[in-house]
């Protein structure tokens, strides 16, 4: 029997499974699977985090760097995000350069982060003008089980949250001595994503689910429950009262995660 034939025979039976009010794990349609966050994985990295959502499974490390800041923000420091899908983590994914799926990856994520004001850049400047801390996400699938965006937002604001800024490595002329200092975090958004598959909203979504499924949003909340970011993939539509419930029930899954986060991180 051919891949597509099986692939056909999965959809018809997620989708029907959806509009039986069921889905393939036994998971309520707004349930999340388990998270596990384990923080300070790797230690030549100044912030890391391994993060198990079911069975996807990433490993974000933050590197600081000195650079030189952009002319419109002289005194602010800079964060930048990068995503790496590799075979390791799913036949789907291929060796070579980055991929559609892993751009927008990274610039989901990192907009997440940098909409919510969740790091204050100001506090990143070494030298007014002259040098600031150059923040570096990297986020590795290491296994893949669908919503990567769910794993690898959480799995960012982690490593953040236990990162420490290596000032003591500063020997700049006219810059006094300094102590390493936590990571100034001042916000901690929540990205929670969902998917329509038989006319129904699921979140968190397995990778199953997001081969046979239609569209997919993303939305990143602050601990206020605004809406810091939002992203629609894949293909197909929602309607207004769709994207009203995702936002919605959303604020209410995001509230519940970033209370696991704390707990689990803090």
């Amino acid at each position: 029997m051919s891949d597509d034939v099986i692939a056909e025979i999965k959809r018809d039976y997620l989708t029907q499974l959806a509009r039986d009010g069921k889905r393939q794990d036994g998971r309520a349609f707004d349930e999340f699977r388990p998270v596990k966050i384990q923080t300070r994985w790797i230690q030549q990295a100044e912030g890391s985090a391994r993060v198990h959502l079911g069975d996807t499974q990433v490993v974000v490390g933050i590197k600081m760097a000195m650079g030189t800041p952009y002319p419109d923000a002289p005194n602010d420091g800079t964060m930048t995000t990068s995503a790496e899908l590799v075979p390791l983590a799913s036949a789907d994914f291929e060796v070579g350069p980055p991929s559609q799926a892993s751009i927008e990856l990274a610039r989901v994520v990192d907009r997440g982060i940098r909409e919510s004001k969740s790091i204050d850049f100001a506090k990143l400047c070494i030298k007014p003008g002259e040098k600031i801390w150059m923040s570096y996400l990297d986020m590795h699938a290491v296994d893949y089980d669908g919503n990567l965006f769910d794993a690898c937002s959480l799995g960012c604001i982690a490593a953040l949250m236990t990162a420490t800024v290596p000032h003591s490595k500063v020997q700049i002329e006219g810059v006094p001595p300094m102590q390493d200092a936590p990571m100034p975090v001042k916000e901690i958004p929540i990205m929670v994503t969902a998917l329509k598959l038989g006319g129904q909203i699921l979140f968190d979504p397995t990778a199953l689910e997001e081969k046979v499924g239609g569209p997919r949003l993303s939305v990143s909340f602050d601990r206020a429950g605004n809406i810091r970011a939002m992203q629609k993939g894949l293909g197909g539509s929602f309607t207004k009262d769709e994207v009203r419930h995702i936002v919605r029930r959303g604020r209410e899954l995001a509230d519940g995660l970033r209370e696991q986060v704390m707990k689990q991180v803090g």
